[in-house]
């Protein structure tokens, strides 16, 4: 007989010493205020979408960036891209990247970093600003329930994506792939 799942890790990263609590009962996670979830992101083609709409009837990894100009977003986006879909599906996992930008950059930075999973925009920062981010974060959800959040304290302070990934249950990825040599 196979042991039981582990229960989800459940935490959240901060700059405060101590370890959050990790909450207990059949709901995990702290829920998502009403106001915040009924704000609107938009996606590529300019529809807006309630933010809780997202991940509402799934469980989602959402990485909000500091804006599509930031070097290092968009190496991070960059990795993000190269998780192949089949991990996120297995996992039932879907991922989702939220910019501060009009939604006429969304097209451009897709193209420019590769990345094919979901992508929208707060272009009036609304959700950033009730969610208090300052930076990028990234937070793990499911329903109305946020499981885990990442709050970055620099812009270098990005979650390892494999840290992330492994809180939701999709496998491992390589993010070391090397141009193959070509021996004459």
């Amino acid at each position: 007989m196979a042991a039981p799942a582990p229960a989800p890790v459940t935490r959240q990263v901060s700059g405060s010493t101590g370890p959050a609590p990790v909450p207990s009962g059949s709901e995990r996670g702290q829920p998502l205020a009403a106001a915040v979830a009924a704000l609107p992101v938009l996606d590529a083609s300019g529809r807006p979408l309630p933010f809780g709409e997202l991940f509402r009837e799934r469980r989602a990894v959402v990485v909000f960036v500091r804006h599509f100009l930031c070097y290092i977003c968009k190496e991070y986006v960059e990795d993000l891209a190269k998780i192949p879909k089949s991990f996120l599906q297995e996992a039932n996992v879907t991922l989702i990247v939220i910019g501060q930008s009009s939604y006429h950059h969304i097209e451009p930075f897709c193209k420019l970093t590769g990345y094919s999973h979901e992508i929208y925009v707060d272009p009036e920062r609304e959700i950033y600003k009730r969610l208090g981010m300052k930076r990028g974060e990234e937070i793990a959800s499911s329903g109305d329930n946020i499981h885990f959040i990442h709050r970055d304290r620099n812009r270098l302070d990005h979650k390892p994506i494999n840290s992330v990934l492994q809180l939701v249950g999709v496998q491992h990825v390589d993010f070391t792939s090397r141009p193959s040599v070509i021996h004459v």
